[in-house]
């Protein structure tokens, strides 16, 4: 191993330890670790930002446009609507909704798919009466695999796209992974529906299904006891009786900005004080108003009444404003009249106030503020609320033109008439002339951290590559599987790509493994597409973990899941992806 290649080696470890951590926002690790590559002189000067203007970073930005624009325009609406509308039983609603899931991550992004059709779930889930983990997993999955089926459904496809015409001087079409990813998506898609779906801890699922959507999980939150209030001069464990009438753990006493140690069970409530509170949201308010306190920051609504004033649960997505930063980074109730409440995170009690709380993907917020800017506010800060919004505007008249438009494209660029960029952005254009999609949407709706991810680890791709790196661990590869079938060697591959999905996000997996599939198939001396197509595969199968891919990480807090519920369904759901799709890959591509 010669000293640049321990360098770039040495990076990208570094790059996945960090991710792993999850401490800082992969944008930003991805960022710091191309500028560290240039300092090095790992890459030129001329490389380091080339990574920004790649195909595949254009494709994602305008495939994310495009989702944006079929769903302001009532298309997907009225699918999903329709899907909710009629009684149906458990297994009938798993399949129509698991296959609208793959169906729409087939011709949109996957992550766009799935934020699309998790309200109009829920909502479903609060009709019935059940809990949202029963269907929440098999929709995030089936939207996985649904995004197998074409070259947009998901980032990673693209990737290798681009690859393959480095290497060969073509790259995929729309529809060359169609024969293999539609196999893999129904076959996986009937394994979630008749035995998936029974994988998932149900006992621990239904015990709260009658209260359905508010059981999900417990907020932490703060209230501020003012000098009115009844709870003035008692101490905090002779609130406890009056907190579990309302189902309110008092969990914790601030001072003057800091907190006190342990429960403060003993400690006497004065004027000023903060208690912490971990209560769902129908319980919150009553046990405030019961003892006279406030909401925190709840003064700051100025020209707000108490009728104007709501609450909201909220899903924070990776791409959110508000990731990685708190509300006080923000200035929410100075500059937007709104307040966190509360954060909820896998049942994790925090040390922090919630103000300065660093909120992480995944996590439910519960928000205060008033009716008519409360929307705006979430919007902005790009959340998700978990309960569908009534307020939304769709466009349904211009739902055929939006359909239609994009149908005329994909089918340009799937004949060969206009390159793929040049169609989606076509496409784009006329969404905005049309007024489908505005253009400070065409900001809001491209998933900048992934761009900036994206464009940093191209060139440090390219540099392991050029380095010899890649052809280091295929030649690694290939002594392991010394005199073993090719589909041996595939097979490594496969899991070692899947393992590093788990693990990490699918866009870096693919960067990483493509190269590394192409050398294989050099030094074997047989086609390159069976190789790639393996990789398009495995670096979309994030089953095992709720941090590989983004859909996971969207239904962990409103399904209430915890870590270990993934790998139950998951595990076997990877090993059925191995055994279906490496056959139909050799027929497909043969070697």
């Amino acid at each position: 191993m010669t000293l640049e290649q321990g360098l770039i080696f040495l990076i990208i470890t570094s790059v996945f330890g960090l991710l792993l951590w999850g401490r800082w926002r992969y944008d930003s690790i991805a960022f710091g670790a191309l500028i560290l590559a240039a300092s090095l002189r790992l890459i030129t000067v001329e490389q380091t930002f080339a990574g920004f203007g790649h195909p595949a970073v254009i494709i994602i930005a305008l495939v994310l446009l495009i989702s944006k624009g079929l769903s302001n325009s009532g298309a997907i609406e009225l699918i999903s609507a329709h899907m909710t509308r009629k009684t149906q039983s458990m297994t009938t609603y798993i399949s129509s909704m698991s296959a609208l899931a793959a169906l729409l991550s087939a011709i949109m992004n996957n992550v766009a798919a799935l934020t699309l059709l998790m309200p109009v779930d829920i909502k479903a889930a609060k009709k019935a009466k059940r809990s949202p983990a029963l269907t929440l997993m098999p929709l995030s999955f089936a939207s996985i695999l649904g995004g197998m089926i074409t070259l947009i459904g998901t980032p990673s496809n693209i990737i290798v796209a681009t690859f393959r015409e480095k290497a060969l001087g073509k790259p995929y079409m729309m529809f060359d992974f169609t024969p293999v990813g539609i196999v893999v998506a129904i076959v996986g898609v009937i394994y979630i529906v008749t035995i998936g779906r029974k994988l998932i801890p149900v006992d621990r699922m239904e015990n709260d299904s009658p209260k359905a959507l508010h059981d999900l999980a417990g907020f932490i939150a703060d209230a501020h006891v003012p000098e009115k209030s009844s709870a003035i001069g008692k101490k905090v464990n002779e609130l406890y009786k009056i907190a579990s009438e309302h189902d309110v753990h008092i969990i914790g006493l601030v001072r003057n900005g800091k907190r006190l140690a342990g429960y403060a069970y003993a400690e006497e409530i004065i004027k000023n004080d903060i208690l912490v509170l971990e209560a769902t949201t129908p319980s919150i308010e009553p046990f405030v108003g019961a003892l006279g306190l406030e909401f925190a920051d709840s003064e700051k609504h100025r020209g707000f009444s108490e009728e104007n004033l709501t609450m909201s649960e909220v899903i924070v997505p990776e791409n959110s404003r508000i990731a990685y930063r708190s509300a006080t980074d923000l200035q929410l109730p100075e500059k937007h009249d709104v307040t966190l409440l509360g954060v909820s995170r896998q049942g994790q009690r925090f040390r922090e106030q919630v103000p300065r709380l660093k909120i992480h993907p995944g996590d439910l917020l519960l928000l205060l503020g008033g009716k008519n800017q409360l929307s705006d506010v979430i919007n902005w800060l790009g959340c998700l609320p978990i309960a569908q919004r009534d307020q939304n505007v769709f466009q349904r008249k211009k739902a055929g033109w939006a359909a239609g438009l994009f149908a005329i494209m994909i089918l340009s660029s799937a004949i060969g008439a206009v390159p793929l960029p040049v169609a989606l952005s076509i496409c784009v254009i006329a969404y905005v002339s049309l007024k489908i999609i505005s253009p400070s949407e065409i900001y809001q709706s491209i998933e900048w951290p992934v761009i900036i991810l994206l464009g940093s680890l191209i060139p440090i791709g390219s540099a392991l590559e050029t380095s010899g790196g890649t052809a280091l661990i295929a030649q690694t590869i290939i002594d392991l599987t010394t005199g073993a079938p090719i589909i041996i060697v595939l097979s490594v591959l496969m899991i070692v790509t899947m393992c590093l999905s788990d693990l990490l996000n699918n866009v870096a997996t693919a960067l990483i493994a493509a190269p590394i599939a192409l050398d294989l198939a050099n030094k074997l001396h047989v086609n390159s597409d069976p190789f790639l197509m393996v990789v398009a595969v495995s670096s979309s199968c994030a089953f095992l973990t709720p941090i590989g891919h983004k859909n996971n990480i969207l239904i962990l807090g409103p399904g209430g899941y915890r870590f270990s519920d993934f790998w139950r369904m998951g595990l076997p759901l990877e090993i059925l992806v191995i055994l279906i799709s490496l056959p139909i890959i050799l027929t497909i591509w043969p070697l």
